[in-house]
């Protein structure tokens, strides 16, 4: 029931998002002294939530216009750093800023899903 609701729906797909860039980071991190390796990021969740993949209205007559269901995944991307003389893009500097910005995020679905959750249960009365 609750999966069908907007909000639940954008607070998944932020700790989804986390997850993903969690794991970046740690490939980043886990080849700091990998020789050529180009460190990875994902786009911005904002970007995703405001591009042409964002949460439409939905169809509830059949002469609606359909929209996409889900927000679909942002791909990773090379991160813009400066490399280092044996071609590697990986700053841990970076990374842990990034780590911790990502912890924030998914601190922050968590959150919102938390909250929701506690306000559909008093709707309920339970």
């Amino acid at each position: 029931m609750f999966e069908s609701l907007t909000i639940f729906r954008t607070a998944g797909a932020l700790a989804n998002y986390a997850g993903r860039q969690e794991a970046l980071i740690a490939r980043n991190i886990a080849n700091a002294d990998t020789p050529g390796y180009r460190a990875q990021t994902l786009a911005p969740f904002a970007a995703m939530v405001d591009g042409p993949t964002a949460p439409q209205m939905r169809a509830t007559r059949p002469g609606h216009l359909a929209a996409p269901e889900a927000m679909t995944a942002a791909a990773p991307q090379d991160r813009p750093t400066e490399a280092a003389p044996n071609g590697n893009t990986v700053a841990i500097e970076d990374e842990m800023v990034a780590a911790s910005q990502t912890a924030q995020d998914h601190a922050r679905a968590m959150a919102i899903y938390k909250h929701a959750l506690t306000v559909l249960r008093l709707s309920l009365g339970r």
